[in-house]
């Protein structure tokens, strides 16, 4: 190790791990460090730049909590999220888009025709459509777990502190035997994504804005099926063209219709709607 120099230091942290050779592991690690280290020299980067990605990145664990995922906002931001959902989105199935930093995994179970508004002021919109494989065959008892903002563009989870359930807004339904979900809930607004943090500083520091479109997240999954992560937004609305997080895609783009025959749906719903949005899941097989 005496002899190392800028040049050769890549290829001696790599040997001193001792990875299963060809493993997908070593790929990744390795090529990591390569990516890292050819960044540093290709930047000539200093020491105090050094240490302020650093201090950046220290930053976002401060502030994360189980309930706010700063590292999950910045790969956001970045575009990285949306290019690993890109990437893995399998032929056929619907695109994915980001999970966002406010996804908790035990939200309540509703029943169908439930309504997730609580009460809230804003319009009330019936969500509903179908699950099916690839070949459009409908998946019963596939799960649709679903969360979002308010009619303010707010998070309940961001105002517990003001006596929000971090749970409304929030839940999983159980598609029925025609592969149907269905729900009620109050239309969101765009938003800020976090501004008040590194990630925030971030932006600023590059003069962009941090705001998306109005969205609804999804999870959906079904057993031998892929599951998806994804989200849902609404034709005509603001920031489709440049959200903060790079989250929207043509496919994902769904109409927002007056509330007109809904009894011919044949849904049981526990408030009356103002308007309709339809969007159907794709999933595809495993492997």
């Amino acid at each position: 190790m005496r002899d190392i120099n800028e040049f050769t230091i890549t290829e001696a942290v790599k040997k001193t791990f001792k990875t299963e050779e060809g493993s997908r592991f070593e790929q990744l690690l390795h090529s990591f460090i390569e990516h890292v280290h050819d960044y540093t020299r290709e930047n000539q980067v200093t020491h105090e730049e050094w240490m302020e990605v650093l201090m950046f990145l220290y930053d976002c664990g401060q502030i994360s909590t189980p309930e706010r995922h700063e590292f999950i906002l910045l790969s956001d931001v970045i575009g990285w999220s949306a290019l690993v959902d890109m990437i893995n989105t399998r032929g056929g199935a619907t695109e994915g888009s980001n999970l966002g930093p406010f996804y908790l995994d035990n939200a309540p179970r509703k029943a169908l025709g439930a309504d997730l508004s609580d009460g809230r002021d804003g319009v009330c919109v019936l969500v509903h459509g179908k699950v099916t494989d690839s070949l459009h065959n409908p998946l019963p008892g596939a799960i649709v777990d679903t969360w979002q903002a308010d009619a303010a563009g707010t998070y309940p989870i961001q105002e517990q502190e003001q006596g929000q359930d971090k749970m409304d807004l929030r839940g999983v339904f159980e598609a029925d035997e025609n592969g149907r979900y269905y729900y009620t809930t109050v239309l969101p607004k765009p938003y800020t994504v976090p501004y008040d943090g590194p990630v925030g500083r971030l932006l600023r520091a590059g003069n962009r804005h941090a705001w998306r479109p109005a969205h609804l997240h999804y999870m959906v999954r079904s057993p031998g099926m892929s599951s998806i992560t994804t989200e849902v937004f609404f034709e005509n609305m603001e920031y489709l063209d440049n959200d903060a997080v790079f989250g929207v895609r043509k496919s994902l783009i769904a109409k927002m219709k007056p509330a007109k025959n809904i009894d011919d749906l044949g849904y049981t719903l526990t408030k009356t709607p103002d308007a309709v949005c339809e969007f159907d899941f794709v999933l595809a097989p495993e492997g």
